[in-house]
């Protein structure tokens, strides 16, 4: 039985901040993820990040991960297992993961959840064609792999996400026949979309696909307006032809091993789903259980390296460990957060937290 001071399970941006903030403190840290590098998102994602000059804005998602993996390098008191699968987590505390396909075990004094989210699918007649992508498979496609996902794309969600990866496909080469949202207004920001319009993308508000055209392999699609409860209007269907349709209509939180703790889970929408309980240090209801990103709140990746470094902090703070400057250093994430979430734009996420 292996025994770490802090398991972080997760090497995406809240992971490795969560990581690199422990073990600046002193602690031991062990961090998990199941892919063979680090980095989850930031690996694909190309374009700048906004927010304040701090938290990297300016940076590109590849550079950023640049960054972090060797600080992570550099750091002897970091442990990373890669191509580990986290399998449970037991009620004393035991960790059970899978590693060089054989299974293992480890405990540890605190533990940080950052396991991510998952794409969510939009429910169509034929949404099972090859040709219908989640907007993170296109990213991984193209920015990754370096493939074009098709030649004719038709965007599903006005989002930032959808947003950015139209003009994505625009920059590889790709035509984009039109990017439709159900709601009556674009959700991304305004930067975004006037971007996309310039190349002479159409957006179709209060719209949705009806069916996915094709018999082997998507051809088209069948749109049709919908009304104020997100129901399909008739008589209003139309054609439009495309090889792929990429599906950005938000992400679900991966809370699954969150429930292996016996943490406090609550349903809040403006954060994308089901979510732990936490205080504004991270900790969940069960003790010495942290979260931080996407698994505790769909938002951007600054907010997610935000939250790991406060989780990371608390972590290292609550094992016992001489920190005398971490609780300032806590506090200053905790106003960097408050910050970034100020405004229209962090509206939503303060409605949910504050119901949650």
């Amino acid at each position: 039985m292996k025994f770490s001071d802090i398991v972080v399970i997760g090497g995406g941006p809240a992971g490795m901040s969560a990581a690199l903030a422990a073990a600046s403190e002193g602690v031991r840290v062990t961090l998990m993820d199941r892919s063979d590098e680090l980095g989850g998102q930031l690996i694909k994602q190309t374009h700048r990040f906004f927010g304040s000059e701090r938290e990297r804005a300016g940076s590109r998602g590849i550079e950023i991960v640049n960054i972090l993996r060797d600080e992570i390098a550099k750091n002897p008191l970091i442990e990373v297992k890669r191509n580990t699968d986290v399998l449970g987590i037991y009620s004393d505390r035991v960790i059970a993961y899978e590693e060089d396909k054989l299974y293992r075990r480890m405990t540890a004094d605190k533990i940080i959840i950052c396991t991510g989210a998952a794409e969510k699918m939009l429910q169509f007649e034929n949404n099972d064609l090859p040709g219908v992508y989640g907007a993170g498979a296109v990213q991984t496609l193209m920015n990754v792999y370096g493939i074009k996902p098709g030649r004719e794309v038709l965007m599903v969600g006005a989002g930032n996400i959808g947003l950015i990866v139209t003009y994505q496909l625009l920059q590889a080469g790709v035509k984009v026949v039109a990017i439709v949202e159900a709601a009556p207004v674009i959700g991304g920001y305004k930067v975004h979309a006037s971007k996309v319009r310039r190349f002479g993308v159409p957006i179709y508000t209060k719209t949705t696909v009806k069916t996915a055209l094709g018999d082997r392999y998507v051809t088209g699609a069948v749109l049709a307006d919908v009304d104020d409860k997100f129901q399909i209007i008739p008589g209003t269907e139309r054609e439009i032809a495309a090889d792929t349709i990429c599906l950005s209509v938000g992400l679900a939180p991966l809370s699954e091993l969150i429930m292996h703790t016996g943490a406090e889970i609550r349903y809040i929408p403006q954060l994308g789903g089901f979510v732990p309980k936490r205080d504004e240090n991270m900790e969940t209801t069960a003790p010495g259980v942290y979260v931080a990103g996407d698994v505790s709140c769909i938002e951007e990746a600054t907010a997610a390296m935000i939250e790991g470094s406060i989780a990371g902090i608390s972590a290292a703070i609550a094992t016992g460990m001489n920190c005398s400057k971490a609780v300032a250093k806590r506090e200053e994430y905790i106003d960097n957060l408050c910050e970034l979430r100020a405004g229209d734009t962090g509206k939503k996420i303060r409605d949910g937290l504050a119901m949650l």
